[in-house]
C-alpha cells in the first residue's frame, strides 16, 4: 500500500472510530512505527488530523473551518489538479455557475473557454476571471462574508432564480451517502439554489471530503451528475454513486505534477 492510500485509509478509520494509535496503524497496515509516525506527520501538515500522544484524532469542527487564505494553501496540488480537469468541461458558449470554494477557484484559474458566461458569488473568482477576455462575468449581490469573500443571503438566492445555466461547479465540506454538506447554513442555501438552476451539477472535492459530514446538508447525491476528485473513491461509496449514475473523474498523477 502506497503512503497516500494508507493516509486515506487512516482518515476513513478516524471518521468511524474518532481516534487511532500508532500501534493500530502498524497492525492494520503492516508498517513500522517510524512509517506510521511519518504518515501522521504528513496528515498533520495537511491539517487533516490532530496528533496526540501515541496517535491522532480528527480536528474539531471549529478547527476544520479555515479562513479563505488558509484553505488556498491546504492540499493545493490536489485542488490544482481537480481544477484543471474541471476547466476542460467548460465549452465555448457555456453558461456556468461557480460557487465560492477554493477548489472551484482552481477551475477559474485554468478556464480556457474563449466565449462563456460565468455567474458567481465569489469576489476572488470574479477577479481571476476578469483576466479572461472570453468570460462574461455576473457577480451576484448580497451580504458579504468578509473572511471567506463570498456573497450570500435572501437577495443572492433570489437573484440566482433568474439565471438558467448549463453547468454548476460546486465545492463541499463533506460527501457521504447522506448527501453534500457544508459548514455554514447561509453558504448552503446559495449552493442549493445554484444546483437547482443548473442542467448539470459538477462537484469538485479532494479525497479528504469523502465519508465526512458537516453541519448543513444542501443537496442529495441524486442531484449530482459528476464528481471530480484526486483519488479513487472507496468501493462502498462508489457503489452508492453508481446507483445514482454519478460519473467520477479522477485527476491523474500527471495533472498533480503539472
Amino acid at each position: 500500500m502506497f503512503q497516500e492510500e494508507r493516509m486515506l485509509a487512516i482518515l476513513n478509520y478516524l471518521k468511524i472510530h474518532k481516534k487511532i494509535s500508532v500501534d493500530e496503524i502498524c497492525q492494520q497496515y503492516n508498517v513500522s512505527r517510524d512509517t506510521a509516525r511519518r504518515d501522521l506527520v504528513k496528515l498533520e501538515e495537511k491539517q487533516a488530523i490532530l496528533r496526540t500522544r501515541g496517535g491522532a484524532i480528527l480536528p474539531t469542527l471549529n478547527n476544520e473551518i479555515k479562513s479563505y487564505k488558509d484553505r488556498l494553501h491546504l492540499l493545493s496540488k490536489e485542488k490544482e489538479a481537480i481544477g484543471r480537469v474541471a476547466a476542460t468541461l467548460v465549452n465555448d458558449g457555456d453558461i456556468i455557475i461557480m460557487d465560492e470554494s477554493t477548489t472551484v477557484q482552481a477551475c477559474a484559474e485554468f478556464l480556457q473557454a474563449t466565449d462563456c458566461t460565468v455567474v458567481t458569488n465569489s469576489i476572488s473568482h470574479s477577479l481571476i476571471l476578469s483576466n479572461n477576455p472570453g468570460a462574461d462575468i455576473y457577480l451576484l449581490g448580497g451580504q458579504l462574508n468578509k473572511e471567506h469573500r463570498f456573497l450570500y443571503g435572501s437577495s443572492t438566492v433570489e437573484k440566482l432564480s433568474h439565471y438558467n445555466v448549463d453547468k454548476a461547479f460546486i465545492g463541499v465540506t463533506g460527501i457521504s451517502n447522506r448527501g453534500l454538506t457544508i459548514a455554514h447554513e447561509e453558504d448552503g442555501f446559495v449552493k442549493k439554489k445554484m444546483i437547482e438552476q443548473a442542467t448539470e451539477v459538477i462537484v469538485l472535492a479532494d479525497s479528504t471530503k469523502f465519508h465526512t459530514q458537516a453541519f448543513f446538508t444542501f443537496a442529495a447525491l441524486s442531484q449530482i451528475d459528476v464528481i471530480i476528485t484526486d483519488q479513487q473513491i472507496d468501493e462502498s461509496l462508489m457503489k452508492v454513486l453508481d446507483d445514482y449514475d454519478v460519473e467520477v473523474l479522477v485527476a491523474s498523477s500527471q495533472m498533480l505534477n503539472l
